[in-house]
């Protein structure tokens, strides 16, 4: 017979009926938060031996020009649309947009947005790292986000999705609250890491306007319907259970002027439902460890 592989051990086994209901503010049965991803690509990064930046040789001028457009034009038609209808942004964050775009980051501060690390850039990927390196991306996230923001980061999406072995474990080392990185379930959950606590908030690459557009080859219309209908599902379960939605952004994409409409329809229906809390991520981590 053969054998299965060994559990990684990231997070108990949990099923999802039968578990202690979570309880958000006000009755509310949905958290929701949004998380725009603000971002700078590099036009020439260092190649990396596992994976290609980009799908072409670099320098990437359409690439990196495609992705700028956040940075100068659809960061603030996507801000202003989630600001008019009561939706704080969760920001997955380049960190070196900082130093590249600080009127972006600013704008974010400005609105009441919170910030967490999403590497320094997306086209730096974690695979084989040292500890040493991995310990001073996590550094200088800390410090560059303080610098820029006021506020010391609590949550991590790892660049490009790229971890070690050791990052969990690592975050929490760190006194982070929370990871982006586990899509295996719609409720906060703990993770199983070497000290401290950590927290696994619902992120989603189902939802993620990135998997939408370039994977799923959705219209501007079928997604925002695609939201409306994850958020129904989850507002009524939530009902029973208190769940989570997360809708991961990238402004260069949902913030084209032919994709806005429709996603700020969505994002209306919401936030007159009813049964949605509008929150930021780290809100949600706190009310959620508050009834652990």
């Amino acid at each position: 017979m053969q054998q299965n592989s060994a559990d990684p051990g990231l997070y108990d086994y949990v099923p999802y009926r039968g578990r202690k209901k979570i309880v958000w503010p006000e009755g509310k049965t949905c958290a929701v938060w949004v998380a725009p991803n603000l971002e700078y690509y590099e036009i020439d990064p260092p190649i990396h031996p596992k994976r290609n930046p980009w799908p072409h040789p670099a320098p990437s001028v359409v690439g990196y020009s495609h992705r700028d457009h956040s940075n100068r034009v659809s960061h603030w038609r996507m801000a202003d649309v989630m600001s008019r209808h009561g939706f704080p942004g969760s920001v997955s964050l380049s960190v070196a947009l900082c130093q590249h775009h600080p009127e972006v980051v600013a704008d974010g501060v400005a609105r009441g947005w919170e910030f967490f690390s999403h590497g320094i850039y997306n086209t730096r990927y974690s695979y084989d790292m040292t500890e040493a390196q991995e310990r001073s991306i996590i550094e200088d996230s800390i410090k560059t986000v303080q610098d820029a923001t006021g506020q010391r980061i609590r949550g991590w999406l790892a660049p490009a999705l790229t971890h070690t072995t050791r990052t969990l474990d690592l975050l929490a080392e760190y006194e982070f609250d929370y990871t982006c990185d586990l899509y295996h379930d719609d409720q906060v959950q703990e993770v199983k890491v070497a000290s401290n606590g950590l927290a696994s908030i619902p992120y989603s690459l189902e939802v993620n306007d990135h998997y939408g557009f370039f994977v799923y080859n959705m219209s501007g219309r079928e997604y925002a319907d695609t939201l409306v209908r994850q958020y129904e599902r989850l507002a009524k379960e939530g009902e029973q259970s208190g769940t989570v939605m997360c809708i991961p952004l990238h402004a260069y994409l949902i913030g084209q002027p032919h994709r806005i409409g429709p996603f700020e329809e969505a994002l209306e229906h919401i936030a007159k439902d009813g049964r949605a809390w509008l929150a930021r991520s780290g809100d949600i981590v706190d009310a959620w460890r508050a009834q652990q």
